[in-house]
């Protein structure tokens, strides 16, 4: 039976001329606009900046109107206002790296439970962790582009904003996909035509596919394969990503001209030539996936009984996760012995690579079995760390830089003419990543949104207790 959010009771407490337009037309419709202002928080802005003290910002008709020292900005009458003195304000966490409605609970089956309710579901429990936006990886079925039709016509919307790679190009018989979901080309002409295909329908970017599961499949997908999705997909505009395992295959589709990794390399220490290539072609590190790499190492997944884990799967998903039977089969599985040495090697990779200066985004390859919406962001979040990088430079990576890779100008920084989705937390994630959890407040488009702290997944509203305080 397909999972269910219960809520709790609240707890008190475009590009630039299109959003310069939309600022003007706000301003101008007066008393009939919705207004609302946060006053007295410190703004981590999305931009790399460092935490500014004591902002203040109006959002009218969900969108940021003014923001900057409080002493400067003025409530309009009639505005609605609310005082987060001590709360840090941030932009919402956008995903780079998710696939929506393939699962429910553990069990994956594109064909059974992909459908607009489930992806819907999905995206409004990204938005419970403070995950307003996600880019789904190449998985979707054609019912994601009215999805996302709709969400950009309403603009004011309940649920994270979704980009969408449609269906990712797969070599026929190579690694890749989902069953259930037609995506397989054989040839260059097969490729292109199928990248022509699904631009056509609305794809916000373009992925392949080039690996073999630990030599278990017999052909990686040919680089003429790669290279036909990747020009096609540049001559319509739009930029051609990557899953990738291998460092000579990374160096290759560099050389191709690909715009960005969704994994990182994890055979072997990436080198200087690499990382001067990916310079030279500016190519994007996008996603690196830690989360996914550090929960293969596990038979029982560390955090099962972590309360703000737990409020966002049903007990169902809780019991089957612990069942002995998985543990062993996981256990017993060919590549579990291999798992922890790819996590360091990923670690490792990343942290060469944000200290050379290629840039990077955060992205989770969550919404497959066993890897779970929302939760995992902020997982990769506390990895990133580890690996190297600051909380603040993983924060913006999160933000701003996700944003800016599609150039998606409505959303990743708190500025003016920006969608209003927000994170509103009680303690500084700057100080501590994992701080990103002490959620207060989900606002999409200006209007509040129910947090994991109010959602109690598959029970009553109220079994789950009290939130943190």
């Amino acid at each position: 039976m397909r999972q269910r959010l219960q809520r709790g009771p609240a707890r008190v407490g475009v590009g630039r001329i299109g959003a310069g337009i939309a600022i003007i037309a706000l301003l101008a419709s007066g008393a009939s606009a919705e207004t609302l202002v946060l006053e007295h928080f410190t703004l981590i802005d999305g931009t790399g900046r460092a935490a500014q003290r004591d902002q203040s910002l109006i959002l009218v008709d969900g969108r940021v109107t003014e923001v900057g020292p409080a002493a400067r900005i003025k409530a309009p009458k009639g505005a609605t206002r609310e005082d987060l003195r001590g709360k840090f304000l941030m932009p919402g966490i956008i995903d780079s790296h998710v696939h929506l409605g393939l699962v429910d609970g553990i069990e994956q089956s594109f064909p059974k439970y992909y459908d607009r309710a489930n992806v819907e579901q999905q995206l409004k429990l990204y938005t419970a962790y403070g995950v307003t936006s996600v880019y789904t990886l190449g998985t979707d079925g054609d019912e994601i582009h009215t999805i996302i039709a709709d969400q950009r016509r309403i603009g004011r919307i309940d649920g994270a904003r979704a980009f969408t790679a449609g269906r990712g190009v797969v070599y026929k018989g190579s690694y890749g996909g989902v069953p259930g979901l037609d995506q397989q080309v054989s040839t260059p002409a097969e490729t292109i035509a199928m990248v022509r295909r699904e631009v056509a329908k609305g794809d916000d970017f373009v992925k392949l596919w080039m690996d073999d599961e630990f030599g278990d499949v017999a052909e990686r997908m040919p680089y003429p394969i790669s290279k036909a999705a990747i020009d096609t997909a540049h001559a319509l505009g739009k930029k051609a990503v990557g899953h990738i395992f291998y460092n000579e295959n990374a160096a290759g589709l560099v050389g191709q001209g690909v715009d960005g990794f969704m994994h990182q390399v994890r055979d072997k220490p990436i080198g200087p030539k690499l990382i001067a290539d990916m310079k030279a072609k500016r190519t994007w590190q996008l996603a690196s996936t830690l989360s996914r790499e550090a929960s293969f190492t596990y038979k029982l997944l560390p955090f099962v009984d972590d309360p703000f884990f737990v409020r966002g799967v049903a007990p169902a998903t809780i019991a089957a996760l612990k069942s002995p039977e998985r543990q062993a089969r996981l256990a017993a599985g060919k590549h579990f012995g291999q798992y922890p040495a790819v996590l360091d090697m990923a670690l490792k990779n990343f942290g060469t690579m944000a200290k050379a200066g290629i840039p990077y985004g955060m992205g989770t390859d969550s919404g497959p079995t066993a890897r779970f919406p929302g939760y995992f962001a902020h997982w990769e979040l506390e990895l990133m760390v580890k690996a190297g990088v600051t909380p603040l430079q993983a924060l913006t990576a999160a933000t701003g830089t996700n944003a800016k890779f599609l150039n998606a100008r409505d959303i990743g920084t708190v500025e003016r003419g920006k969608w209003g989705d927000l994170l509103v937390l009680d303690r500084d994630p700057t100080a501590d990543i994992r701080n990103t959890r002490s959620i207060r407040a989900v606002y999409v488009a200006g209007r509040k949104q129910p947090t994991i702290w109010q959602t109690c997944t598959g029970r009553a509203a109220d079994a789950c207790g009290p939130a943190p305080q």
